[in-house]
């Protein structure tokens, strides 16, 4: 990981809200790495930065604002193959456990895959306040990747 981070934000829609607040709180930390939003999320987190803070998104000083497809429309996927990819550091979920979503089945393999590329995820406003205030997100970081080329280069019966 680059000085400059990579960070994803996603928030279902009952907890977007508290994601565009938290983002309006850490916009000065926020705004010097680039932002990876799922589509909705994406562009109320620009308005409210274009509205709120006077800050258009083709500023110099400021990193850009990268806007996926809805979740529900692929963007869940979109960003998962993005961590693959190692081009996302962090990922700040907001996710809504008491409301089923009916892309369940994305939601899952975009946490299954960030645990699996060991990319810090934040999925409430804590979690995301200790992410966000650590030392480590303005330095240089190692992310220690498992090996999984026993997997990869295991033998299938029949094949």
């Amino acid at each position: 990981m680059e000085k400059i981070k990579n960070i994803a934000l996603v928030a279902h829609d009952n907890r977007k809200n508290d994601l565009i607040e938290w983002v309006g709180w850490n916009n000065e930390i926020l705004l010097k790495h680039n932002l990876i939003c799922t589509g909705t999320t994406g562009a109320l987190v620009e308005t409210m930065l274009q509205e709120k803070y006077h800050i258009s998104h083709g500023r110099s000083e400021f990193q850009p604002l990268t806007k996926l497809k809805s979740g529900p429309l692929g963007g869940d996927q979109q960003l998962g193959a993005l961590i693959a990819e190692g081009q996302i550091d962090i990922l700040i979920f907001f996710w809504d456990p008491m409301e089923p979503q009916p892309h369940d089945v994305d939601v899952k393999a975009l946490l299954r895959i960030a645990v699996l590329y060991n990319i810090p995820t934040a999925s409430n406003r804590s979690s995301a306040d200790f992410v966000i205030s650590s030392s480590l997100i303005t330095t240089d970081y190692q992310i220690k990747l498992r090996d999984y080329s026993s997997y990869t280069q295991r033998k299938i019966e029949g094949i």
